[in-house]
């Protein structure tokens, strides 16, 4: 079929909402709807709350050969980016961005300098500190009245003091930055709160940077600032940018990739009976590949723009139109992964793109995986016995936003 033959599937009546909701009762699922999409075609046409109506990639194949495409743009101040709230074109839109909204060369050049602590290597070597992190918290909740919220009590806490000490946050702050995290990657939330929250994290971490300058310590933000802004190669609001994206990204994602990934997996107990037989760890980080697979907590998608004309899947993208890649979906795709809506722990998940793919892939997978591996070969051994405090019906699932999971999992054992 040719681009010019097949240049619009829909009539403009016909082109679909985006977001889409997920269906009541199946809360680990992408929206039927993308279902639907990605059976009609792997590329198509939704409409964004602003009127406008970017293309949609559902496949994944499509979606791989586009993450990797330089002709598509992370720029969210061009026209024809695709926001999917007003509340996130606000805050994107804003004076100050970070380098994940860059294209190369600048995104490269930024990104290499915060490379080094992330790197698999430096990386594995804190995974006896993390576990004595994940130790601890569960010695916590042992201790104490049950049942407890492993969102609060376990899930927020494990990624909040391992980026707090990567980077040379506080902990004892973690109470505020989670909130204004929460404000700021909430499409529910007013456009003015948003603003407000990353107004707020902004001024925190201008302090935090001011004080690392006139006494630095063993952690990122000292190493920014005495090799990048001393140099003058980085000024210190570039790394305040820097850091308010590690230090949000850093404990969001991964926090509810936790208590998800907890949850699917007591909701899946012949699964979650393989992980606890097993010490080995290549068992472990391939159950949690396939975690990251199955549940793909960045669940909006990739925004990008093109800036070229292309033919993706024989459908004719112009320069200047606006593109979203549904990685939940893609992870979802049979054609990549046999019986994709099984949960696998067996699977070979490791080509998910629930990190995305290409140049802008993830730059905090490896700390991600490690934490994932530590927490689940550990929390299901030391509490065998673990299970949900409350009917599965009652959970409230974060389905406005940036990042899919739960607001609280009260669980015992």
């Amino acid at each position: 079929m040719t681009a010019s033959a097949d240049l619009f599937d829909e009539s403009p009546d016909d082109i679909p909402d985006y977001p889409m909701p997920r269906a009541e009762g199946c809360p680990f699922d992408p929206p039927p709807a993308l279902r639907t999409a990605r059976r009609r075609s792997a590329v198509t046409k939704v409409r964004l709350w602003d009127g406008s109506t970017p293309w949609l990639v559902t496949g994944y194949a499509a979606q791989r050969e586009l993450l990797a495409d330089s002709r598509l743009s992370c720029d969210v101040t061009l026209p024809g980016f695709p926001h999917i709230s007003e509340t996130f074109k606000a805050r994107r839109t804003a004076k100050r961005r970070s380098f994940i909204n860059f294209d190369d060369p600048e995104h490269g050049r930024l990104r290499r300098m915060v490379t080094a602590p992330f790197t698999a290597r430096r990386i594995e070597a804190m995974r006896p500190h993390i576990q004595r992190i994940v130790d601890d918290l569960i010695d916590g909740m042992a201790a104490g009245p049950r049942p407890v919220d492993l969102v609060e009590s376990f899930a927020l806490a494990v990624p909040s003091l391992v980026i707090c000490e990567l980077l040379g946050v506080p902990y004892e702050d973690h109470g505020f930055f989670q909130q204004q995290s929460r404000n700021l990657i909430n499409s529910g939330s007013a456009p003015d709160t948003a603003l407000a929250a990353q107004r707020a994290l902004h001024q925190y971490l201008d302090r935090l940077v001011e004080a690392k300058n006139a006494e630095p310590g063993d952690d990122l933000l000292s190493e920014l600032v005495v090799h990048q802004v001393r140099s003058g190669a980085l000024t210190s609001a570039d790394v305040t940018l820097m850091s308010t994206l590690l230090l949000v990204a850093g404990h969001e994602t991964t926090a509810n990739m936790i208590a998800l990934g907890t949850l699917a997996l007591l909701e899946h107990p012949d699964q979650l009976a393989l992980l606890r037989r097993s010490d080995d760890t290549r068992t472990v980080a391939q159950a949690v590949e396939e975690l990251l697979r199955f549940l793909t907590v960045i669940h909006t998608g990739r925004g990008r723009v093109a800036l070229a004309d292309l033919d993706v899947e024989g459908k004719a993208i112009r320069a200047g139109d606006g593109v979203i890649l549904v990685n939940s979906e893609a992870n979802r795709d049979e054609t990549a992964f046999p019986d994709p809506d099984r949960l696998d722990l067996t699977r070979d998940a490791r080509r998910h793109l629930a990190f995305g793919f290409g140049a802008h892939q993830c730059l905090g997978q490896a700390l991600a995986r490690v934490q994932l591996q530590v927490v689940h070969s550990t929390l299901h051994r030391r509490l065998p016995n673990l299970r949900l405090a409350v009917d599965r019906d009652s959970i409230r699932f974060k389905r406005e936003g940036l990042v899919y999971g739960v607001w609280e999992l009260p669980v015992t054992w």
